[in-house]
């Protein structure tokens, strides 16, 4: 009963911890109750037209084709003639929810935000298509909806395609561009014979919005170098200027139109997007029509030294840059409805194709925009009159760059206290954990007096503060954490031969470098590797040859290569090896070499319908890995005399040791969680760097676009190399006759103290990488802890527990 609630214990710690870093650093920037801005000066256009690229790259719609050409030739004609170009600069997460976030709502959503929900809002925030008259949008059911039902009114009309379409197996994604090209002009037409809507469209503040999806399905499916790829940019390419020309009729030229042609986000070469590589963060800007300056000539060389220029050609026009979140307040002042009010971008004054007046009043708004946010100072517009443009345009720049800076002040005033109520909370518990290990504690009456009293001063504080709930647990999560530390030192006597606090912290520094540079990882690996030499145990040691024979799905591949869609029986041996890839193991013996081979040979099956290639053989090399670390510790333990040496078809995981039977703790068993811990940071940082997420991995599972299954089977991928290395853990404490707990308590306290120094890496400065990098860091060891203690769990029964498929006849031997 202690044990486990040492355990929920320490679960709701770690949880606690976890969570922390939202409260800190990404809370919502979102604020409410703000007075909406608009420009007062009459549009130059009536309606806009927004067509977003899903997933298209800067340098696949720029870049010209071997022989000159353009596989874009209307949007280049217009690029070099009638409109002006440049280069959306997106952020990191580099995905579509955030992206179309970013380019009707003008801001930036937090991780946090993103985290809570993949096709609705998850908070509320204003955006252009909230602020238009009328809004009609076309494409798929992952993006329109979380728009319309945002929207305060019913003015956000929505037409998509069934979600079965967004299938990457299927002959030709481009279809879900022809379709969303085919129901916009199929729209203008009806408009011809239906009066009120026709009267509807004539109306001004009218926003149309065409999500094509096409692109990025082929992206994932076949990679931006693929002729399916570029072929589907040439087709979206046609379809603009075919729509285009069906608006201008329908409009009979009036000249008020405006059109915006961009994307969301990138895609790397192996056909993923989410970090904030340049072949995902930079993306295509064309805008044109009314309002818009047309191209332009520069004077003098443009101060872009990425070289993309030359390589596109294209530096004989005038190119501008933005960030992504300035195009909503650029659509805003062109079709004269209010900024969106929780705005972040900055007006681009060269897109702007009018009066000096206009543009000064335009940037005028949008700081009057920011001040709103901010809520500090208010400029009266009276003295703005008196002000020439150039000098209007300044200070509303200056004003912006207040705003915002003021913003982020007040956004991170409660950092550092918060900060150190977790420091205090993380080195309580650390240290907690260390003592356990050595001595059990004792109650003090005097501490619980002070600990009471310090309670009752912290939430007076907080009460005053008006802080909300959260704020109290990690203000006073520290107070039992210390009061159950203190009890624990009054009677714990540690040999000063036996440091294992020094020890832990010089051990997990390479760990924590290891995520910045991963030749640490070689580096480490190497050194624990001599460990048998200097020990001795290389000459003993007897090396185990395993033959593993693996058969890849490559029906599965070659059926998808030819565009034939996805085997039923495929699909259905795959379904039915994961769903028993848990459950047949529970029904061999618990004895430790009949165990662990089902298990490993389980998850291998299903790594295998997992796998894209050469990976497939990673699970029985690390299988054949892991005996033979299992090997060396038995070696090791007979070697000092600890132990006999038995062998593994002897032992049974169901008599793990008691903790009443326990031994005394040795530097060895540090080492071994030391080898636990490398293990667990090397399969970390491998999923970090390699592409271990790739969609292509799921498709002998199925093909129809689904985030969560997609997104679950490749995180049970990602799992299984994690359960293998703890079930050989688990096997080693058997093996060693040392408690489990004792063992795992060593783990957590290392996972701890690296969780603790990238406690302080984390930063909200710098670069949108930077900053979502030491984020994901910190969260990968805060979940690798609280995963730790969930796979132990998960892990012992995997080993320990047996189901018994029928009862068995008694059998009589003479």
């Amino acid at each position: 009963m202690r044990v486990v609630t040492f355990f929920l214990v320490g679960l709701a710690v770690h949880v606690v911890f976890f969570l922390s870093i939202f409260d800190i650093y990404f809370t919502s920037p979102l604020v409410h109750g703000m007075t909406p801005q608009k420009v007062s000066l009459a549009p130059p256009a009536s309606r806009i037209v927004l067509l977003v690229a899903d997933g298209l790259r800067a340098d696949s719609l720029f870049s010209l084709l071997p022989n000159g050409s353009s596989r874009a030739p209307y949007l280049r004609s217009v690029m070099e003639d009638r409109g002006t170009w440049g280069v959306s600069h997106t952020h990191v997460p580099t995905e579509s929810r955030p992206g179309h976030v970013a380019l009707i709502a003008g801001f930036y959503e937090d991780v946090s935000a993103v985290a809570k929900g993949w096709k609705e809002n998850p908070v509320e925030f204003d955006s252009v298509f909230n602020e238009s008259r009328h809004t009609w949008s076309w494409g798929s059911p992952d993006i329109l909806p979380m728009f319309a039902k945002g929207a305060s009114g019913d003015h956000v009309y929505t037409h998509t395609y069934p979600a079965v379409e967004e299938d990457f197996a299927s002959t030709d994604a481009s279809r879900l561009d022809t379709w969303v090209f085919t129901q916009v002009k199929a729209f203008f037409q009806s408009a011809r014979s239906n009066s009120s809507l026709k009267d509807i469209l004539q109306e001004d503040q009218n926003v149309f919005f065409l999500h094509l999806l096409g692109i990025d399905t082929n992206g994932h499916a076949h990679r931006p170098q693929s002729r399916e790829y570029q072929e589907n940019i040439g087709l979206v390419d046609s379809g603009v200027e075919e729509l285009v020309s069906v608006i201008e009729d329908f409009y009979h030229h009036d000249g008020r139109t405006a059109y915006v042609f961009t994307s969301d986000h990138g895609m790397t070469n192996w056909g993923s997007h989410g970090a904030g590589h340049a072949s995902e963060t930079l993306t295509p800007l064309v805008a044109w029509g009314a309002g818009v300056q047309v191209a332009q000539r520069p004077l003098e060389p443009q101060q872009y030294t990425d070289g993309y220029q030359q390589d596109w050609h294209l530096e004989k026009f005038r190119r501008v840059d933005v960030n992504q979140a300035d195009i909503a307040p650029l659509m805003a002042s062109l079709i004269g409805v209010p900024f969106p009010l929780n705005s972040v971008g900055m007006l681009p004054l060269l897109y702007l194709d009018n009066s000096g007046r206009f543009k000064a009043e335009s940037m005028y708004t949008n700081a009057m925009q920011m001040l709103e946010q901010f809520k500090v100072q208010q400029y009266e517009s009276i003295l703005f009159e008196y002000v020439e443009p150039s000098s209007q345009i300044t200070l509303c720049k200056s004003m912006i760059t207040e705003a915002l800076e003021g913003l982020v002040y007040y956004h991170t005033y409660d950092r550092f206290f918060l900060g150190c109520s977790v420091v205090l909370g993380f080195v309580g518990w650390t240290s907690y954990v260390v003592l356990l290990i050595l001595k059990t504690h004792i109650p003090s009456q005097t501490l619980t007096r002070l600990c009471v009293c310090v309670t009752v001063v912290i939430s007076v504080f907080l009460v005053i503060q008006k802080s909300p709930l959260t704020y109290y647990i990690y203000c006073l999560l520290p107070v039992p954490i210390w009061y159950s530390l203190e009890l624990v030192i009054f009677k714990v006597r540690v040999s000063s031969a036996f440091r294992p606090i020094d020890l832990k912290c010089c051990l997990c520094c390479p760990q924590v470098v290891s995520f910045f540079h991963r030749a640490m990882l070689t580096v480490g690996l190497a050194a624990l590797s001599l460990w048998p030499i200097l020990t001795g145990i290389y000459s003993q040691a007897k090396m185990l040859h395993v033959a593993v024979c693996a058969y890849v799905p490559t029906l599965t591949h070659s059926s998808l290569e030819q565009k034939q869609g996805l085997p039923l029986i495929n699909q259905v041996i795959s379904w039915t090896t994961l769903a028993s890839s848990m459950v047949v193991p529970l029904l061999s013996s618990t004895r430790l070499f009949h165990r662990l081979l089902s298990v490993f040979l389980s998850l291998s099956a299903t790594f295998l319908l997992l796998s894209t290639g050469s990976e497939a053989l990673f699970p029985p090399m690390l299988s054949w890995l892991m005996f033979v670390w299992i090997n060396m510790e038995q070696e090791a333990m007979q070697a000092q005399g600890t132990s006999s040496r038995q062998e593994l078809s002897t032992m049974d995981f169901a008599d793990n040791i008691d903790i009443t039977r326990i031994r005394q703790l040795k530097l060895d068993d540090i080492r071994r969680s030391y080898f636990f811990v490398s293990l667990f940071i090397s399969f970390t940082v491998a999923i970090i760097y390699k592409k271990s997420f790739d969609p292509a991995s799921v498709y002998c599972f199925l093909t129809v676009f689904n985030p969560f299954i997609m997104g679950g089977l490749m995180m049970w991928k990602v799992i299984i190399p994690f359960v293998i290395v703890m079930c050989t853990f688990e096997t080693i404490q058997v093996t060693t006759q040392l408690s489990s707990r004792s063992l795992f308590l060593i783990v957590l306290v290392i996972s701890d103290l690296m969780a603790l120094h990238f406690f302080f890496l984390v930063q909200d400065y710098g670069s949108w990488l930077d900053i979502g990098t030491s984020i994901s860091h910190y969260v990968i060891v805060m979940s690798m802890t609280i995963f730790l203690m969930l796979l132990s769990v998960a892990t012992h029964i995997l080993t320990s527990c047996r189901l018994t498929a029928w009862r068995r006849r008694k059998s009589h031997f003479p």
